[in-house]
């Protein structure tokens, strides 16, 4: 006998404002025990420290994580000049410091050096796994590794405000697996004054801003009521970037089932789409001479 999924079957997206000092996991379980849902999880981590837009996916709308997690994000962050950390953040030891403070012409200089396509070392403090181990284990325990690094693409990297010497106030837009420590530990040596991170927020994440985002206040507030279905956005912003077709009838339930469906498209054959059927998402897969040929099929009720 197949064993009862506990929860509820609850699906789409919950926008958190999230505060500093609380873990993406620790926002992740609250939402889901909140909504009483079955299956939930995130696009993209935010570090403890971090502020800002963190997306939830409950249920079916999980499916979409990855279009999300590939979308662009922006960032603004403040670097303080003059001081490395053991973390790239003000949450580590200073590990050294120089008394040089560049100019705002010698930072816009430097900026130009982080855009476009770019290699990037993860800080030691991070998620990447090290021989099976994650690097922030690692490094707790006085391990220093020589982390490869990983290509970043910098959409916009800009200042945004001088409060003094020892501060920069950026705005990054980039795409996935960017580290927005690594940037300020970069650029400060770059610059030869070394930095890190002073504080950071994420702004907005593909379709899904922070200033728009619940408070966890108020998902405490509305927990286990039906008034907290109200804070539940569509699944299918999930697929803001992918173009939409419709199913035939008949194609819906070739879909649902797995199977290539008859689709009403004009696309380029491989292009990748997701289908929808009487108002409701069915199934993302790629388009080939009139069918959908899926990869992720939706079990909405």
């Amino acid at each position: 006998m197949a064993r009862t999924k506990k929860g509820r079957a609850v699906s789409g997206w919950v926008v958190i404002d999230k505060p500093a000092g609380v873990t993406s996991t620790a926002v992740v379980n609250k939402v889901k025990w909140a909504f009483q849902a079955q299956k939930a999880g995130h696009a993209g981590t935010l570090d403890p420290a971090a502020t800002g837009v963190l997306a939830v996916a409950l249920g079916e709308a999980t499916k979409t994580v990855p279009y999300i997690t590939d979308a662009l994000k922006c960032y603004r962050f403040r670097v303080t000049l003059g001081a490395a950390t053991t973390t790239d953040d003000a949450e580590g030891a200073v590990i050294e410091t120089r008394d040089s403070r560049p100019d705002d012409a010698a930072i816009a200089a430097a900026l130009a050096g982080f855009q476009g396509d770019i290699m990037q070392v993860p800080p030691q403090f991070s998620a990447v796994k090290v021989e099976g181990e994650r690097a922030y284990d690692l490094a707790r325990d006085g391990v220093e590794m020589d982390l490869a690094a990983r290509p970043l693409w910098v959409e916009r990297l800009e200042m945004i405000g001088r409060p003094d010497a020892d501060h920069v106030d950026l705005e990054m837009v980039c795409g996935k697996g960017g580290y927005v420590r690594s940037i300020a530990r970069d650029l400060g040596q770059a610059l030869g004054c070394l930095g890190h991170v002073a504080w950071l927020r994420r702004v907005w994440s593909g379709p899904f801003d922070a200033d728009k985002g619940t408070s966890l206040e108020e998902i405490d507030r509305l927990a286990r009521t039906p008034e907290i279905d109200a804070l539940l956005q569509p699944l299918e912003l999930g697929l803001t970037d992918l173009p939409r077709v419709e199913a035939t009838p008949e194609g819906a339930t070739r879909l649902r089932n797995g199977n290539p469906g008859m689709v009403l498209a004009h696309l380029a054959f491989g292009d990748e789409a997701w289908a929808s059927y009487q108002g409701k998402p069915v199934a993302v897969g790629q388009y080939r001479a009139g069918e959908l040929h899926p990869s992720r099929v939706f079990n909405l009720p």
